[in-house]
């Protein structure tokens, strides 16, 4: 299936923006994990729709009901299945799309490929709202890593070209945890409020801005992944392009290593409480596909939002001519800051399908947050 990543830990995500739900299956969960649903509420809560002036003001408590694999608030081995309703949807917004796609969307692509039979209704399938369900697979996939010593974390590195700052050569659970908590999920305050203004700004003008995530997941391993094709960037990347709106994806010093010498980019090895560890990151903890040690980070890059008021030029497609369009109802100007805890979910299932696949959850040692020979 298309909308299915993960081996041996398997997420198909399903629904469409404006249908009655939204829902995630998740197979390959190990048996035995406890589920705090408070504590995945509130994750959910960081990414949903309508609590923030810099979000859409559609609504939606983003309150899952769980089908099957949980009992007794464990999980049971069998397949995870959780739907989230959908309630606050104004389908008549959508009815002229029908004919006119909206550039920068999947309405023409879609439309192309199933022949018009396409739900595009709030964008149908392709939406955004089908990060709702990937953070319910997430977020359940961050406390079972957590447990292990395992910690998933990411702030909005920058939106309409006002940059935060970068996370720290370490990173930790508690500046995770201080990000999370805050209304704009970012490091440096005053950054965030520059950006909150230039959403605004956009906002004001009919348009839409972009922006960066930047995630790191500390604790593992070294040893994890596979060389070439199944390496941890490979397999990141993948399902990282799956969340609505990434146009890159990086990791470490991702594009800049390309204008650096060698001798400027190599991360030196040392030695430090008798484990090896490098001085530097700008591999980000990912050296031939396969894991370090040091904290695996990325970066993920979001287009403005195609959705503006803004006029803008397109097609009708029953009359095959140009005309213009003004698109109607509710839509984020910048969707960089609620895609932060969606980062964060998919990297988290990633890395614990990884670490399933290798066989290295379970290991004594590996309980204690990382092991210095490796799982190889």
């Amino acid at each position: 299936m298309s909308s299915e990543f993960g081996t041996v830990l398997r997420v198909s995500v399903f629904g469409q923006s404006h249908g009655r739900a939204v829902g995630v299956v998740v197979d390959g969960l190990p048996a035995g994990e406890a589920v705090d649903t408070e504590d995945l509420q509130r994750f959910l809560n960081r990414r949903a729709p309508g609590r923030s002036a810099q979000s859409t003001r559609r609504f939606e408590s983003d309150e899952p009901v769980f089908l099957s694999g949980l009992e007794g608030g464990k999980t049971c081995g069998a397949p995870l299945c959780a739907v989230i309703e959908n309630t606050g949807q104004h389908s008549a917004d959508y009815d002229a799309l029908r004919d006119t796609p909206r550039p920068g969307h999947a309405d023409y692509a879609a439309w192309a490929k199933w022949g018009g039979a396409a739900d595009l209704r709030g964008g149908g399938h392709f939406s955004g709202r089908l990060t709702a369900p990937l953070c319910v697979a997430g977020g359940i996939a961050k406390q079972i890593l957590s447990r292990r010593g395992i910690f998933v974390g990411a702030h909005l590195a920058a939106a309409a070209g006002i940059a935060d700052e970068p996370f720290p050569l370490h990173p930790g659970a508690e500046l995770f945890a201080a990000v999370a908590a805050k209304p704009f999920p970012v490091l440096w305050d005053d950054a965030g409020e520059r950006m909150k203004a230039a959403v605004a700004a956009a906002a004001a003008e009919g348009d839409s801005v972009g922006g960066i995530v930047e995630c790191a997941a500390v604790g593992l391993p070294a040893g994890v992944g596979e060389p070439m094709f199944g390496g941890v960037e490979n397999r990141l990347a993948a399902a990282l392009f799956g969340i609505p709106a990434v146009k890159g994806v990086e990791f470490g010093a991702g594009f800049a290593a390309a204008a650096s010498r060698g001798s400027e980019n190599n991360d030196p090895f040392t030695v430090e409480g008798g484990a090896i560890t490098a001085r530097t990151n700008r591999a980000g903890g990912i050296l031939g596909g396969i894991t370090d040690g040091m904290p695996v980070t990325l970066r993920a890059a979001f287009k403005p939002t195609p959705s503006i008021s803004r006029p803008q030029r397109t097609v009708s497609l029953s009359r095959m001519e140009e005309t213009e369009l003004r698109v109607r109802g509710r839509h984020d100007p910048c969707v960089a800051h609620r895609a932060v805890p969606v980062v964060e979910a998919v990297t988290a299932a990633v890395l614990l399908d990884l670490l399933l696949e290798a066989g290295a959850l379970d290991r004594p040692d590996f309980k204690k947050g990382g092991n210095e020979n490796g799982i190889g």
